[in-house]
């Protein structure tokens, strides 16, 4: 199953509840984009390409949802939905780009009616979806290049399926080394305070069977410290031009100590997540979110009354610390300035190519 899709039948979207798993997989329908933002918004559905995906097949439901009977009203509607949308969440920059790529569509003068730019829309939302899968799975096969026999792999937050439309990012990795036979043993960071790591990539690893241990986010240190770990592999919401990687709050510290034990970390991060407009990671907004989040394990309270709290959602991965990344067009190394630059052009031409039948 996908984590996020059209229902052709019932003509509304569907996406994984992931707020209740591993307990209930419950898959609701979402028949406007304000409800798909609020989705957003609420973590219904949560990692980077599994936004962006969400976000377009938003548009898509905008597009239906509009009253409008000329192209130039329609427009003004969609503006205003991608507005809603694209302020759901402000990190991840798969949410823009998958609203901005609608948009693009919408504006095609080619389209000569309302209906028109109503069907392209769905057409590239599903588009947008069904590339997602298949460049994960391109590059899941180059990451597991760096996958050796016997591996031990730290993983921080989850990057699977449920992050994704399908497969995955640096679990994804994973999943292809397991694939291709190898021995492979994963630790996986519970990564409060939401415990994606616990609840999501546990589950995962669970349901294909590879072999794993949780731990706590402050054990990490101790397992690279030790010897334990022969790779990190982190997913990335946003990549600065120079390398500097947004991801889960907590993914800093692991960058810093992989490097100060000598274990390779490399975040894998398709193409669409790169922004070329931001020269460092300094310039990444951070979304902070409810301080509950933190004082609360579920409906379960685990400080003091009245106490406040600091909860941002990501943090900022210095270049310096990243020994590669891994992107569909194949795993980029210093000077990531110039070869992240080369990559996402080296991406268009295998998307060119895939269109083309090529």
């Amino acid at each position: 199953m996908r984590t996020v899709y059209w229902d052709y039948d019932r003509d509304v979207m569907k996406m994984i509840d992931q707020r209740l798993l591993p307990f209930e997989v419950r898959v609701p329908d979402y028949a406007t984009y304000q409800e798909v933002a609020q989705a957003i918004r609420d973590m219904v559905v949560r990692g980077a390409p599994a936004i962006g995906a969400a976000a377009a097949f938003g548009m898509a439901l905008a597009a239906r949802q509009s009253r409008a009977t000329d192209r130039l009203t329609l427009l003004r509607d969609l503006e205003e939905a991608a507005r809603h949308l694209e302020a759901a969440r402000p990190t991840a920059v798969n949410l823009a780009w998958g609203v901005r790529r609608l948009l693009r569509v919408a504006a095609d003068e080619e389209l000569e009616s309302v209906d028109d730019v109503r069907d392209a829309l769905l057409v590239e939302a599903q588009r947008l979806a069904d590339e997602d899968v298949a460049l994960n799975r391109r590059m899941a096969y180059h990451g597991a290049e760096l996958v050796s026999e016997g591996d031990t792999i730290l993983h921080h937050c989850n990057t699977g399926a449920l992050a994704t439309v399908d497969w995955g990012t640096a679990l994804g990795v994973i999943f292809a080394a397991h694939e291709q036979g190898k021995r492979i043993h994963v630790l996986v960071d519970e990564t409060r305070p939401r415990l994606q790591g616990a609840r999501l990539t546990a589950w995962e690893l669970q349901q294909k069977g590879i072999p794993f241990d949780l731990i706590a986010d402050n054990a990490a240190g101790h397992f690279l410290r030790a010897g334990a770990v022969n790779l990190v592999l982190v997913g990335s919401d946003r990549t600065a031009a120079n390398g500097d990687v947004a991801n889960k709050i907590g993914t800093y510290m692991l960058g810093v100590l992989a490097k100060e034990n000598g274990v390779p970390f490399y975040p894998v991060v398709p193409t669409s997540t790169i922004d070329l407009n931001l020269a460092t990671g300094d310039l990444i907004p951070i979304e902070e979110r409810d301080m509950d989040e933190v004082l609360r394990v579920g409906d379960q309270p685990i400080a003091p009354a009245g106490i406040t709290a600091r909860n941002p959602a990501f943090d900022v991965t210095p270049h310096r610390y990243v020994t590669g990344i891994v992107t569909e067009a194949g795993i980029v190394y210093p000077p990531f300035e110039k070869n992240l630059r080369a990559a996402v052009e080296r991406a268009k031409q295998i998307q060119w190519s895939v269109d083309s039948g090529q």
